[in-house]
């Protein structure tokens, strides 16, 4: 560099002051062919990202979540049934239409008539608050998958990252082990070192290369789950904004338990119970079929009435009713068993989540500055003598250790993160508060 920075300072010297002209007249045209290069590469940079351009990384990985096929699969599944409450809201019974033909001697005689079933029990109102349930439960059971789903792909995103940085780290290390044992094997053949250093080195090195080869493997998996999940993924989206480890409402836990998903679809699946228990009822109870019909016999013609009405004498349908009423408590025990279990959960998900975070907190406090100094300090010391090789190898390895278990434990403060926002039901809001 210096060699460089010297030949460079000659050549200035020489320069003339028309030769300084010729080269800022240069520089212009030289400025000019590198905007009209420059301009076209930025728009097709551009370009290849528009489906993305101006939008959050909330709005971008929520948009890759909704493209994985099982939420495909949990959106259409609450289609079909928003299709079957709606079939719900309409009126039980059609009317239907009765015709009658005979030759009686010279006369043609016909009838033509309308019956029609009347909801004399109010089944249809049932019905009614039984499709509103059933929704209900449609929406919260397709928020849970949604959410659920995401929780997956943000714990991928982070198992990603922590095995990129192990990666890096073990690469680091191999090379090190690589420049050492060359060290070793110079100095011992100037007679500076013995054997034994050198098969130290050896050994070393060898655990590297293994332990190298195992974080390659883990990274490439992550990197394929990522891709599984996240179509459109690449490393450009790959760093979780901080925001999202912030974000969070402070509530009482029996109201985030109340507004889960999963607890939402618990009771909304013991109210449609209930609703089915009374309408199986009703159905029990005889409903009147009326009708009116005209024509002519004889010549004459005809106006009737008809009244029929179905006698539950043989079968009062009393066994489906019960049968009704023990699913509906069975929905119930259910219900306050989501709940239990729910509540148990953001309790469990919040203390593990304070504990990762305070000891994370305090490993960042600890490790401050201290990565670098201890690597260039171990150098120095085995450069001078000051430790042997087996000392420096060992405080390496304990360096590597240290190294390593930061990365474990700021990813399991992260995948507690997760956990709790997927256990306390506010991941989607979380996710839609993310700005970058």
């Amino acid at each position: 560099m210096n060699f460089l920075n010297k030949g460079c300072s000659t050549d200035v010297e020489r320069i003339s002051v028309s030769t300084g002209r010729i080269r800022s007249i240069y520089k212009y045209f030289l400025l000019f062919g590198l905007c009209a290069v420059y301009v076209p590469a930025t728009l097709v940079a551009a370009s290849q990202d528009v489906k993305y351009a101006d939008t959050s990384w909330g709005f971008w990985f929520r948009s890759q979540v909704s493209q994985h096929p099982d939420v495909i699969e949990a959106k259409e599944k609450m289609y079909a049934a928003l299709s079957m409450a709606d079939s719900l809201d309409q009126p039980l019974y059609n009317p239907e239409l009765d015709t009658e033909y005979e030759r009686e001697g010279s006369f043609n005689n016909y009838r033509l008539g309308m019956t029609q079933t009347l909801d004399w029990w109010g089944k249809r109102d049932t019905q009614k608050q039984q499709a509103v349930y059933g929704r209900t439960l449609a929406r919260r059971a397709y928020d849970l998958a949604v959410q659920q789903k995401s929780a997956e792909a943000l714990q991928a995103l982070v198992n990603w990252s922590s095995a990129r940085q192990e990666s890096i780290l073990a690469l680091r290390q191999e090379q090190q082990l690589g420049a050492l044992l060359d060290v070793v094997e110079d100095r011992q053949r100037s007679g500076d070192m013995g054997q034994v250093d050198a098969e130290l080195a050896f050994l070393g090195l060898s655990q590297k290369l293994n332990d190298a080869a195992q974080a390659q493997a883990r990274f490439k998996q992550a990197e394929a789950r990522l891709q599984e999940l996240l179509p459109d993924w690449s490393p450009s989206w790959a760093n979780i904004p901080e925001d999202l480890w912030r974000i969070g409402e402070k509530k009482a836990v029996d109201q985030w338990v109340d507004e889960h998903p999963s607890v939402m679809a618990a009771k909304a699946q013991w109210d449609v119970m209930k609703k089915t228990a009374e309408l199986t009822r009703l159905k029990s109870k005889a409903e009147p079929t009326v009708g009116l019909n005209g024509g002519k016999s004889a010549g004459d013609t005809i106006v009737g009435v008809t009244l029929s009405i179905p006698l539950n004498v043989r079968n009062n349908f009393s066994a489906e009713t019960r049968a009704a009423r023990k699913q509906a408590l069975a929905a119930e025990a259910n219900y306050r068993s989501v709940w239990r279990k729910q509540q148990a959960a953001i309790r469990a998900s919040t203390a593990a989540l304070s504990e990762y975070q305070k000891r994370y907190q305090r490993w960042q406090k600890l490790m401050r500055g201290r990565s670098e100094r201890s690597e260039n300090l171990l150098d120095k010391q085995w450069c001078s003598g000051d430790l042997s090789t087996t000392e420096y190898l060992l405080a390496l390895q304990q360096r590597t250790e240290g190294l390593v278990a930061g990365i474990e434990l700021n990813t399991q403060y992260q995948l507690a993160r997760i956990e709790w926002l997927l256990q306390s039901g506010q991941m989607e809001t979380a996710l839609m508060q993310v700005k970058r």
